[in-house]
């Protein structure tokens, strides 16, 4: 099952998933170029928050 990711109050996509960032990758090709750097973002967060681990266990 995959979920659409949201947006966030600026109206940016914000996956909250591995699954759903790499979907979003995807999708690049239905999107204008212009859009990239957006989703390039989006994607970068998730990854960087998932590797970070849960709040609080960082050394």
């Amino acid at each position: 099952m995959t979920t659409e990711p949201t947006a966030d109050a600026a109206g940016r996509p914000d996956p909250s998933s591995i699954d759903e960032a790499v979907a979003m990758l995807d999708r690049l090709g239905e999107l204008e170029v212009a859009q990239h750097p957006q989703v390039f973002e989006a994607v970068h967060r998730v990854l960087r928050d998932q590797l970070a681990g849960p709040a609080g266990t960082r050394g």
